[in-house]
């Protein structure tokens, strides 16, 4: 039988973007998810061809071959590189994980779970970490635990006691799943006797006491990159909970948070920082040293800086998380006037006014009485 074109698939526009790519695919992976569609193979096989147009149209590789060569380029007609699809469908939730913890939350066991006995998906787990606001600008590695249900190591994950197999359930002859006939309709539930495994364990394991896993705390290594913020998330593969029935563990994801800087105000990958200088300084120039992540920078300030100008130093903020290179540090200069002066300085400031054409409120008792007098 020939396959369907992929845009018919997705049931896209082949001008499609990637963000309509993935808002068709995750539709028809709900639609036709086995968890909703228990024993129907035509669903099943709708839910595999999902999957492997969307593997091909969101390659933007596989997607040019396959606009300009159709499938025939994908199997390496037209230069193209070798395209099998999903030969199982622990591939399809291996591969597209992401996508399905996003549609069935943390903590599910979402991604990958089966309703007929099979091997099942771990749970998604989640970790809030707070960093410093220098952990974040630097990048660090912390070791955070994780109360997690893990593999039993007595039974290998099977519950039963070593030297002992589970057996069929008789009730659903191991099909995890009991039909009962309504009318025209057969409705489809969980086996009460099995809960959905298709077997039962006459002798269970006494370390884990047939539940197949344990409840450990497991030591985990993360790696922060520099740059981070907060709401940035970390996914660490294969660090949730274990899987069952021989299912791969699900992921880690460890939602950061950053504390603010005492010193700089961010914006991005930008820093700013507030930096008054006497009025004096401003009209004449100066130079004044600015902190920075690194080293102290000196900054020159060029004679008539106005209050609110802003100085800009290259590549001196923080590491970007996506791209490459650094923001910049942003300098807003404020000016102080002095609000004390002593008889010497206003002598001095009323001369500069008077050389300059600047006219002086006399704001003296006996000045203003002097005027009155004439």
């Amino acid at each position: 039988m020939s396959k369907r074109d992929y845009y018919e698939v997705l049931e896209v526009a082949r001008t499609a973007d990637q963000p309509e790519l993935k808002k068709a695919y995750r539709k028809l992976a709900m639609q036709f998810h086995p968890d909703r569609n228990p024993g129907d193979d035509v669903a099943e096989a709708r839910f595999k061809e999902a999957a492997e147009a969307y593997e091909v149209l969101s390659n933007a590789e596989k997607r040019a071959l396959y606009d300009r060569f159709g499938h025939e380029g994908l199997r390496g007609g037209g230069g193209g590189g070798g395209h099998a699809g999903f030969s199982s469908m622990d591939d399809i939730f291996s591969q597209f994980g992401d996508i399905f913890g996003d549609m069935f939350g943390f903590g599910g066991g979402g991604g990958g779970r089966r309703a007929s006995g099979g091997p099942a998906r771990g749970a998604d787990l989640r970790y809030d970490l707070e960093l410093s606001f220098e952990e974040s600008a630097f990048g660090t590695a912390r070791t955070i635990k994780i109360p997690r249900r893990t593999e039993c190591v007595t039974c290998s994950g099977s519950g039963a006691k070593p030297g002992t197999q589970p057996v069929t359930c008789q009730m659903c002859a191991g099909r995890g799943q009991i039909h009962h006939s309504q009318g025209f309709f057969t409705l489809s539930s969980t086996c009460p006797q099995c809960h959905g495994a298709g077997k039962q364990i006459t002798d269970a394991c006494e370390t884990c006491h047939g539940q197949g896993a344990t409840q450990e705390e497991k030591e985990v290594s993360v790696k922060v990159p520099a740059g981070v913020d907060t709401g940035t998330r970390l996914r660490l593969r294969a660090e949730g909970q274990s899987g069952s029935r021989g299912g791969p563990p699900g992921d880690l994801y460890v939602f950061l948070y950053v504390q603010p800087s005492d010193v700089f105000e961010r914006d991005g990958a930008d820093l700013h920082i507030r930096a008054d200088i006497p009025f004096v300084q401003a009209t004449l120039g100066c130079e004044f040293e600015v902190p920075t992540l690194g080293e102290k920078h000196t900054l020159v300030v060029k004679p008539g800086t106005q209050h609110g100008d802003k100085l800009t130093l290259r590549n001196e903020g923080l590491a970007r998380l996506t791209g490459s290179g650094r923001g910049d540090l942003i300098v807003h200069i404020g000016i102080l006037i002095p609000q004390k002066l002593t008889t010497e300085q206003r002598e001095i400031l009323e001369q500069f006014a008077e050389v300059s054409g600047f006219a002086v409120k006399k704001s003296g008792f006996f000045d203003k009485l002097k005027e009155k007098i004439g």
